[in-house]
C-alpha cells in the first residue's frame, strides 16, 4: 500500500470512529503501519533524490494523521470514556505520582541540546543484525573488540545491541548526506558489574557528516554539551580532557574524560568515546570518504546521569528500589 493509499485508508475510517478511544487507536495503528512500511524499504537501493522524497511524504502523512486525529479529539471533547467502575470522586495520587527515571531526564535533557545544534533524534531496535552491531562499524567476525563485547545472541541470529553504533550505518544509508543525527537506547553486554559497570546500560551515539568536518568541530559540540548539561548546575567551568584511545570505527579516536568525586575522592571518570569516522565506515554506509568527512562519538547516559545527580553507584539505576526512586520528581 503506497501512502497514498494509507491516507486515504485512514480518512476513511476516521470518518466511523464514534469516541475518543477508538480514535486513539485508530491513530496508534495507522502511525505503526507507517513504521513497519517505512522499515520494509530498502533505502541502500535508493539514489539521494528518491531518499529525500520518501522521507518528506513519510513525514507529510505522519503530520497529515496526528493533525487529523487532533482535530477529531476536540470533536470528543478532548476526553475518553471512563469505565462504569472508575470512581471519579476519590481523591488523586498525591506525592505518588511517580517521576521520571533519571536517566530518561538526562537522555531527554540531553536531546534538547543536540536538537539546538540542528542534531535529529533517530530511533533504532534493542535488537540488531551481527552485520549493524560489528561488521558496519569496521569489527569483522576475527576483531578482539568482539571478544571485549561478550554479547547476548538470540535464536534467530540476531543480538541485542552492545553499543548504539549499531544505528550508524542505517542512519548513513536513509538519511544520506549531509548528517547530524544522534542515537539514544538501551544496549547489553556480560559485564562482570560494579560501581561504574553494569549489564544494562543506557547510551547515545551521535555523528555528523558534512565537507570539512575535522576534530575541530568535535571537541566544540562535545565542549558545548558538557557545558549545557553541568555548567548550569555547579556555576563553573568543567573540567574534561580528551586522550587517545582506539575505536575500530574512527580514526584517529579519542577519550573524552570527566573529572568527579567518588567516595571523597577527585577522579576521572570515562564519559565518552569519540572520533573521525573510519573512512570503512563512510564506505559501508554508502558515504565517499574522498567527499565527506564527520566523528562520532557515543555519550554513556547511564554515566552521565550518575554525574549529573552525584549518584555514586549506577546499579542503583537497575534495582527498582524505591528508596532510590522516590528521591527523583515527577517532573524534568
Amino acid at each position: 500500500m503506497n501512502l497514498a493509499d494509507l491516507e486515504y485508508a485512514f480518512n476513511s475510517e476516521l470518518q466511523a470512529v464514534k469516541n475518543a478511544d477508538e480514535l486513539a487507536r485508530l491513530k496508534s495503528r495507522y502511525l505503526t503501519n507507517i513504521a513497519d512500511a517505512r522499515k520494509a524499504i530498502d533505502f541502500s537501493k535508493l539514489g539521494a533524490d528518491d531518499k529525500r522524497a520518501f522521507g518528506s511524504g513519510w513525514n507529510a502523512l505522519k503530520k497529515h494523521i496526528e493533525d487529523k486525529a487532533k482535530e477529531a479529539a476536540e470533536r470528543f471533547g478532548g476526553a475518553r470514556s471512563v469505565p462504569q467502575d472508575f470512581d471519579l470522586t476519590l481523591p488523586g495520587l498525591g506525592r505518588n505520582a511517580g517521576a521520571i527515571h533519571p536517566i530518561i531526564s538526562t537522555q531527554l535533557e540531553v536531546e534538547d541540546i543536540f536538537r539546538s545544534m540542528g542534531f535529529q533524534v533517530y530511533l533504532g531496535d534493542e535488537a540488531v543484525s551481527e552485520f549493524d552491531n560489528f561488521d558496519a562499524v569496521n569489527i569483522p567476525p576475527d576483531h578482539p573488540a568482539r571478544d571485549m563485547q561478550d554479547t547476548f545472541w538470540l535464536e534467530n541470529g540476531m543480538v541485542l545491541r552492545t553499543h548504539t553504533s549499531s544505528m550508524q550505518n542505517r542512519a548513513m544509508r536513509e538519511l544520506g548526506t549531509p548528517l547530524r543525527a544522534i542515537f539514544p537506547g538501551r544496549c547489553f553486554r556480560n559485564e562482570a558489574t560494579d560501581m561504574t559497570h553494569e549489564n544494562t546500560f543506557y547510551q547515545l551515539e551521535g555523528m555528523m557528516i558534512d565537507r570539512g568536518i575535522t576534530v575541530a568541530n568535535l571537541i566544540a559540540v562535545m565542549k558545548e554539551l558538557l557545558q549545557n548539561v553541568f555548567r548550569r548546575r555547579i556555576g563553573e567551568e568543567i573540567e574534561g580532557r580528551l586522550r587517545p584511545g582506539f575505536f575500530p570505527f574512527v580514526e584517529p579516536g579519542f577519550e573524552l574524560d570527566m573529572k568527579t568525586v567518588l567516595k571523597g575522592q577527585a577522579r576521572w571518570i570515562e564519559l565518552m568515546p569519540c572520533g573521525m569516522i573510519h573512512p570503512q565506515v563512510l564506505k559501508l554506509g554508502g558515504v565517499d570518504p574522498e567527499k565527506w568527512t564527520g566523528f562520532a562519538f557515543g555519550l554513556g547516559l547511564t554515566r552521565l546521569a550518575m554525574l549529573k545527580y552525584g549518584i555514586q553507584d549506577l546499579r542503583l539505576f537497575n534495582k527498582g528500589d524505591l528508596r532510590f526512586n522516590e528521591q527523583f520528581k515527577a517532573t524534568l
